[in-house]
């Protein structure tokens, strides 16, 4: 059976009560679940309101759960497109500036259009890509990745964004060792360090969810970023195996 309007909205007044925001903040929560399910044209497949208060909210919400994230003053959202986490966690925290990086222009223009309809004013959409974003380089408190790339050219996207002692969070799906093989290897080169693998319960039936946050402990060399599309290309600590 298709869950109700009512059931949703159940669930999104839990998720205020369990990372303790506002009824403004869940108002504006709901504005952006309403835009999505309006707009055919969004980036997403997932556009039901009764299935995005789970795989868009909640499980953006959940990095709420870290202590770097709450404190955050700036947070870059690499790689945003239809706006999770980023945006989600733009309307939690009201005192941080929340810039969501988007290379297609589309996609850009849906993330500007929800922003202004659900009223989110420390929201800002970038057009570009992060090894391009001069303008973010070492300003950033916290990085945040999600279903983005191999782990490694996740943090070679984000390291050079981050200022010293801020933090990349990457979300993960099943850990899987060659990968996380590599990306030990490219953060020793990066100047970043793992500092937690957290497996989180975003939603009821949410399976192998983990955050992983790493710290930028040293600056990152010069070098870095490659030009755009070499991450990708020759990732650092090699190929991770399928």
């Amino acid at each position: 059976m298709e869950p109700s309007a009512e059931d949703w909205r159940v669930a999104l007044e839990a998720l205020v009560t369990r990372y303790g925001l506002t009824a403004g903040q869940g108002d504006q929560l709901a504005l952006v679940l309403e835009a999505i399910a309006r707009d055919e044209s969004a980036p997403t497949s997932v556009r039901s309101p009764s299935e995005a208060v789970d795989v868009h909210l909640a499980d953006s919400l959940v990095a709420l759960e870290l202590d770097a994230l709450r404190a955050a003053r700036t947070v870059a959202d690499l790689g945003t497109g239809a706006g999770f986490p980023g945006l989600p966690l733009a309307i939690a925290l009201p005192q941080a500036e929340i810039s969501l990086l988007e290379s297609q222009e589309r996609k850009c223009r849906f993330l500007m259009n929800v922003l202004a309809q659900a009223g989110v004013e420390n929201g800002r959409v970038v057009n570009g890509r992060a090894e391009e974003w001069s303008d973010g380089a070492g300003q950033q408190d916290v990085v945040l990745a999600r279903a983005l790339a191999e782990q490694a050219v996740v943090l070679e996207y984000a390291a050079p964004l981050l200022r010293l002692g801020g933090s990349l969070v990457d979300w993960r799906g099943r850990r899987a060792a060659a990968q996380e093989a590599a990306a030990a290897l490219a953060a020793g080169e990066l100047g970043l360090e793992l500092v937690a693998v957290l497996k989180v319960d975003p939603f009821p039936s949410a399976r192998d969810h983990h955050l992983h946050v790493f710290e930028k402990v040293t600056q990152t060399p010069a070098r870095f970023p490659r030009r755009a599309g070499i991450a990708r290309k020759r990732p650092l600590g090699g190929r991770a195996d399928p």
